[in-house]
């Protein structure tokens, strides 16, 4: 089994991003348009699923099992930090690009906003999720192992990065979903989450992010957001001692 499922997790990413750069002349617009709306959802949602089915399939518990064993057995269990840092990559790799001049989907200050409330959402749902769950570690140390957090906060940063430059370079999106598919697999090797933890903390920080790029425009609307005479409002994350935490400011 070994490193298969981050390859199979990048796998079902790359047909997501890759249908939103297609351009068949077969396809109507209004039939591409559902299509890849169905695949933007339907990803995430599968990977969402599989963590759920993963409590009861016997298929999908062995393969939870066996990759642990088979890293025990190869000595590849490893207790880096790495990933503590990684997982915010393709997030600085927006704003640095941001910062350089390169065009982007939103203005600063937007990216800012949609950044801080895709955390604030994703957040929320895992740390709820893991205080219902209760599922142990693979290292026994605690009963919070369902969704991996780090592989979330990941894949919140890598669609981000998507959204932001998605009609620049098919290149700059798969780059961060790499970034983040090693994440989630560096939480496997450090025997912190089962491979169901990892693609679920996935599912859930792809379509966290997506649902704030859909509801940004209504948010925008209704607290005035665009008016620059108004207070401004910022929310962005922050990490400090292994905790993940938001941050907000207000300009008057």
């Amino acid at each position: 089994m070994k490193f298969t499922f981050i390859a199979i997790l990048f796998f079902m990413i790359a047909v997501n991003t890759s249908a939103q750069y297609s351009d068949t002349a077969l396809v109507t617009s209004s039939n591409k348009f559902k299509i890849k709306t169905a695949l933007e959802i339907g990803i995430p949602s599968l990977m969402i699923t599989y963590g759920m089915l993963s409590f009861h399939n016997q298929g999908l518990l062995h393969i939870d099992h066996s990759t642990q064993s088979e890293l025990r057995e190869d000595n590849r269990i490893t207790h880096h930090k790495l990933d503590n840092f990684f997982q915010f990559i393709p997030s600085v790799a927006a704003f640095s690009m941001k910062l350089s001049g390169v065009q982007s989907t939103h203005k600063l200050k937007d990216m800012v906003i949609i950044y801080g409330l895709s955390n604030l959402l994703e957040t929320a749902i895992v740390y709820s999720t893991k205080s219902f769950v209760n599922r142990t570690r693979p290292d026994g140390s605690k009963n919070n192992s369902f969704p991996s957090g780090h592989t979330a906060t990941a894949f919140v940063a890598a669609e981000f990065l998507h959204q932001e430059y998605k009609d620049k370079s098919i290149f700059i999106s798969l780059g961060g979903y790499a970034v983040a598919s090693l994440v989630g697999g560096a939480r496997v090797t450090n025997n912190k989450h089962w491979v169901s933890d990892v693609v679920t903390g996935a599912g859930i920080g792809i379509i966290s992010t997506k649902i704030i790029y859909w509801t940004y425009p209504y948010i925008q609307k209704t607290f005035s957001l665009k008016d620059k005479n108004k207070h401004q409002t910022f929310i962005f994350p922050s990490y400090n001692d292994g905790i993940l935490g938001l941050n907000l400011a207000c300009r008057f």
